[in-house]
């Protein structure tokens, strides 16, 4: 069984995909939340596996949001949802510590499977082209590169941290930094 919290700004979104998602077996709506004001009690309440996460969130984007859901024990998988999910956002996405980035037009069935990868432990995001990450350093710093690299590459915070020798709170400043460095501005419907 897959414990599901939605975050979402839009009521009407909320309500769909909370409908959507109870209809199919092993997935379970736990509850909703607006945005960052009100994510905290929910969380508390229902603890759940994943959270599945609007990207654009007024207050607090879910970048922010992603980053302090990914620092919480147990932290919960999370799938970042936009009408703008595109390989832009992918690099900012796994800085974030996002487990998937997925569009809010894909099909509910797409939808499911990548709830259930997330759940196995999988990552669900697109492939990050060469393009992509040339463009993305050439954003940061040169002494930031390292952490972007090993970052692309999986490896975990933890770890690269201590690979490059790095306190664990600077390291997290770095890539608060790399994050706003390279986020990525969408209109406020996404």
């Amino acid at each position: 069984m897959i414990r599901l919290l939605i975050v979402d700004d839009h009521p009407a979104m909320r309500a769909g995909l909370t409908a959507v998602l109870r209809a199919e077996p092993g997935i379970v709506p736990l509850g909703t939340a607006s945005g960052a004001d009100d994510l905290e009690p929910v969380l508390r309440r229902t603890q759940p596996d994943i959270v599945l996460l609007d990207y654009h969130l007024p207050g607090a984007d879910g970048l922010q949001l992603c980053r302090q859901l990914k620092r919480r024990t147990p932290a919960p998988g999370v799938l970042l949802y936009s009408a703008w999910a595109d390989a832009s956002l992918v690099v900012p996405a796994i800085l974030a510590g996002a487990d998937g980035l997925m569009n809010k037009s894909a099909p509910a069935p797409e939808l499911y499977d990548a709830l259930r990868s997330i759940h196995r432990g999988e990552r669900v995001l697109p492939p990050v082209p060469n393009e992509l990450r040339e463009a993305a350093a050439a954003k940061l710093p040169p002494e930031d590169l390292p952490i972007l690299s090993m970052a692309l590459d999986g490896v975990p915070h933890g770890e690269i941290a201590s690979t490059l020798r790095i306190d664990p709170g600077e390291l997290s400043r770095r890539v608060d930094a790399m994050i706003g460095a390279l986020r990525v501005e969408v209109p406020a419907s996404a």
